[in-house]
């Protein structure tokens, strides 16, 4: 597709320009510092990094700065809705678009569930409520499907809506983190950070074929924890850590000022994160004995273990909101992406359509809530979290390899923002999203494997027949 068609496009969707680069920035922070934070860094220091676990978040926070770099430059040239999906499309074809979109879909509605699953526990944690309705025990998690039924009324009324309820959470997500950074510091011991990087060793005879990473599998070693080789398998995994900055490309067609906003929310919001994500890291490995981390609350039983319970009820608080706010962008997102396949045709075009009022995707964002819901109430998923750096991850690739396509296919566009050194760095991005991919174990492969063939079934039974380049008459009912 002409990148000119893009951009006009762009101006024609019935989409509401209110937002500014500080809204997107609270956007940004919103979506990344969650379950990651919370959860992720106290579990894999346990499992596979050890102390180590502060570089495989410099690693992850790394690879992600780099792609964001890529963003960057393709957000600010084509500000409009779809993200990767778009870049993708003007770039490499409608083939490549279909599955980066398709990556995208599973990204974020399979996260949405993850992260609704856990802030109902932490919610059940906090007030009390039955275990029979609230929490991973539960038959029915009515917490999960509560909390994205409010959080999708909010999403569809209003994109500025969404960003003051969002810029709410992350201030009070944000003082947490830094209430646990500054109050941990009168705790660390530095004994329990030595060794740094533990040495390797073998994992735990139940540990199944399909749990030992690709990449060791595809070398012929022999299944490990901890060590080098552990610190990139917990940098792949705690990159879903940072999964989910993307969505801020999302919002060009609703940025008041896309060109110099865009790239000022996504890298401001990563470098943000980053930072809190390696001091919180390096607080919890120095207060506690990596081997002694609860996995279900780390950072509150850190605190209640050192006799801080007030800190650990404040914790549980941040996550509460910080989790609310990962959900909220998370609905957001999935409207714009689903918005953008179907203005082209790849999916139904009435989800294409904008509320007349609100001037939001409300079709695409309650038909994306729809499935989150049964996926979060009925179905434990929290092994599926993986497939959410993978998808993020593959998606990536496609963003690092678009900026040199779309720099020699149209050197005339404007681009208030470029990325250094093309094509070298982006080449450099490109592998290493797909370094830390091959140190996802296998079975996350399989599973994404199947997303993949699932969705090229539907592209190639309804989404070729009825695409725009297939059937190049306009539809007003697309644009």
């Amino acid at each position: 597709m002409p990148v000119d068609d893009v951009l006009t496009r762009g101006e024609r969707s019935g989409l509401i320009r209110r937002l500014t680069g500080r809204d997107l920035v609270g956007f940004g922070i919103g979506i990344i510092i969650g379950t990651g934070v919370f959860t992720l860094a106290g579990i894999e220091a346990k499992e596979h990094a050890g102390p180590s676990v502060v570089l495989s978040f410099v690693v992850g926070g790394t690879v992600a700065a780099l792609a964001a770099l890529a963003y960057a430059e393709l957000a600010s040239a084509v500000p409009t809705a779809g993200s990767a999906y778009t870049y993708g499309y003007a770039t490499l074809g409608e083939l490549f678009a279909w599955i980066i979109g398709w990556d995208l879909l599973l990204e974020f509605a399979l996260g949405a569930a993850v992260v609704s699953r856990s802030w109902s526990g932490y919610v059940s944690n906090l007030l009390g409520l039955p275990p029979q309705w609230f929490g991973e025990d539960a038959a029915v998690n009515v917490g999960a499907i509560l909390i994205i039924a409010i959080l999708t009324i909010v999403a569809v009324i209003g994109i500025r809506e969404s960003s003051w309820v969002t810029n709410a959470l992350v201030v009070v997500k944000v003082a947490v983190c830094v209430l646990v950074i500054v109050a941990g510091l009168f705790f660390v011991r530095g004994a329990n950070l030595v060794p740094f990087i533990p040495p390797a060793q073998p994992a735990p005879t139940t540990a199944s074929v399909l749990e030992q990473p690709l990449l060791q599998a595809a070398l012929g070693m022999q299944q490990s924890m901890y060590g080098i080789g552990g610190m990139f398998t917990a940098a792949a995994i705690v990159f879903f850590a940072y999964t989910g900055f993307e969505a801020l490309a999302n919002l060009g067609e609703e940025t008041k000022h896309p060109k110099r906003d865009l790239p000022v929310g996504l890298l401001g919001s990563l470098i943000v994160c980053t930072l809190l994500y390696v001091a919180v890291a390096v607080v919890l490995t120095a207060m506690v004995d990596y081997r002694q981390i609860d996995e279900a609350a780390p950072l509150a039983a850190a605190f209640q273990t050192i006799g801080q319970p007030w800190v650990a009820a404040l914790i549980a608080l941040g996550a509460v909101t910080g989790l609310t706010s990962v959900m909220m962008v998370e609905l957001v997102t999935i409207g714009r992406i689903g918005f953008a396949m179907s203005r082209d045709g790849l999916l139904p075009p009435k989800l294409s359509q904008v509320h007349p009022k609100w001037g939001t995707p409300h079709r695409m964002t309650i038909g994306g809530a729809v499935v989150i819901m049964l996926l979060a109430g009925f179905i434990p998923i929290s092994e599926l979290a993986d497939m959410v750096s993978i998808g993020a991850l593959s998606g990536f690739v496609i963003v690092a390899i678009a900026v040199p396509v779309l720099r020699r296919r149209k050197p005339e566009l404007h681009r208030p923002f470029k990325m250094p050194l093309s094509p070298v760095l982006p080449i450099i991005t490109a592998l290493a999203c797909l370094y830390l991919m091959s140190n996802l174990d296998i079975i996350t492969w399989l599973r994404f494997a199947a997303w993949l063939v699932l969705g090229l079934v539907i592209y190639f039974s309804y989404g070729r027949r009825h695409a725009r380049l297939a059937n190049p008459t306009p539809d007003t009912a697309r644009d």
